[in-house]
């Protein structure tokens, strides 16, 4: 009989459990079934950042009693002000099993926080997170559930570069120009999962195959989940299954030397936060799979970004604690200026997110012309933004969304604008649009192919 793991228990003698302040956190539905077995959902709580792997699982009512858990409001002030049969002692449970999970600031996450810092900084390189799930998907859609770690490494490299050649072919069957001859200086493509954003990863990517190869790759990304309120630096490579790219270091160096000791500081305080962002690895594949080895056996060196959100504060920080743009960008700019080479400059973006499950009443499957009516709204949207990007016409662009309150909540103008000043193109070609929406029509996020030469 195999022993079962001991509940967590309230501890009364602590004080972080006894005004509880719940990290930032998402709650994820879960099909279960009831004590009588009848179909159900429960709430799954889990970290939004992630530094734990944890989730809590508890009744959807608890959805409000999470709400109140700000850290201001002791237990008997929660029970008090939601009511509705909550005793103490189920309030007690579930602060206990969200300590132990992790997802409330105390001991337990200090000590998760903690190790996640040493982990990241005894480490060169960033190891593959989602690019791995994907490749070892590849492998057990062969060998199913029996597959064995072993064939994942020997299989997946292999699976995953047949794919892309796959995608590379599909998305450039019919087009004009399926190759460029010359390297561009910057190019948008999506962050969005491959299975949702693959033709525009190969609209872009594959057209890369015969340019030349880059001496350097700066790649700005979006910062979903972590704490920098500003530019958000990495001191790290990257590896993929496909190998490593390792960090250019001179960029490194002399972006700092250009920033200033405390610039350069802000940069790079909130590190930790490219330890699970999807923005830039997702990139690592294409990259090493396009632009392949060197005579010494090395991908292009890269150096890597997160970029907040100038419709926030202006390009400033949100707080005034992190790095600006604009002191970025002319770092960045006059760096680049000066190394020998070809950079390549890389916005990792995805453009508008809207459906229920972001908050809009409106569903999206169907062809009833309320639904209709408003994926072509979205559509003209993003195509009337892309023209003032395709214009070069970035304060406009980011005035327009601003204006509109980001109705569409386009997730990447800060990595967008910040490869635009970077490249400061000729000529920008929009290549391919195209959204992405789940059956039920929750969910529907638009993506873009732009080279910039």
């Amino acid at each position: 009989m195999t022993d079962q793991p001991a509940q967590p228990t309230f501890k009364p003698d602590a004080a972080h459990q006894q005004s509880p302040k719940i990290r930032r956190v998402r709650g994820v539905p879960l099909p279960a079934k009831d004590a009588q077995g009848n179909q159900a959902v429960m709430l799954g709580v889990t970290d939004a950042h992630p530094s734990s792997p944890q989730m809590v699982v508890t009744h959807p009512a608890f959805q409000q009693v999470i709400g109140l858990l700000d850290g201001s409001r002791s237990l008997d002030e929660i029970i008090t002000q939601v009511g509705n049969g909550l005793e103490r002692p189920m309030l007690e449970n579930l602060v206990a099993q969200l300590d132990d999970a992790g997802l409330l600031y105390g001991p337990v996450y200090e000590a998760l926080l903690t190790k996640l810092h040493n982990d990241f900084d005894n480490s060169d390189l960033l190891p593959p997170g989602s690019t791995a799930q994907f490749t070892d998907a590849l492998v057990m859609q062969e060998h199913g559930e029996s597959t064995t770690e072993e064939q994942k490494i020997a299989e997946g490299p292999a699976k995953l570069r047949e794919i892309m050649d796959k995608w590379i072919d599909e998305a450039l069957k019919n087009v004009e120009s399926p190759a460029y001859d010359t390297l561009p200086k910057a190019i948008v493509a999506p962050h969005i999962d491959y299975a949702r954003g693959w033709m525009n990863y190969a609209n872009i990517y594959g057209r890369l195959r015969v340019a030349d190869r880059p001496d350097r790759i700066i790649i700005l990304g979006t910062n979903h989940f972590g704490q920098s309120t500003g530019v958000c630096g990495c001191n790290k490579g990257y590896e993929s299954p496909l190998g490593v790219c390792n960090l250019d270091t001179d960029v490194m160096e002399k972006l700092k030397a250009a920033l200033g000791a405390e610039n350069a500081e802000k940069l790079f305080a909130n590190r930790y936060d490219h330890e699970n962002e999807h923005s830039i690895e997702l990139h690592m594949p294409w990259i090493q799979h396009i632009f392949g080895q060197d005579d010494a056996g090395n991908y292009p060196k890269v150096f890597g970004a997160l970029i907040h959100d100038p419709l926030v504060n202006s390009g400033e920080s949100y707080d005034g604690n992190g790095l600006d743009l604009e002191p970025f960008v002319e770092a960045l700019n006059s760096v680049l200026a000066d190394l020998p080479g070809k950079t390549l400059i890389v916005s990792s973006a995805d453009l508008s997110h809207v459906g229920p499950a972001f908050g809009d009443n409106q569903a999206l499957a169907g062809d009833d012309e309320a639904a209709k009516g408003f994926r072509e709204q979205v559509a003209k949207h993003d195509h009337e933004m892309l023209t003032l990007y395709k214009d070069q016409k970035i304060e406009d662009m980011i005035g327009s969304l601003s204006w509109q309150q980001n109705s569409t909540r386009w997730c990447s103008v800060g990595n967008m604008s910040a490869a635009m000043r970077l490249a400061n193109p000729e000529k920008v070609e929009l290549l391919n649009y195209a959204a992405a929406m789940d059956p039920q029509g929750t969910t529907f996020v638009s993506t873009a192919a732009i080279a910039m030469f």
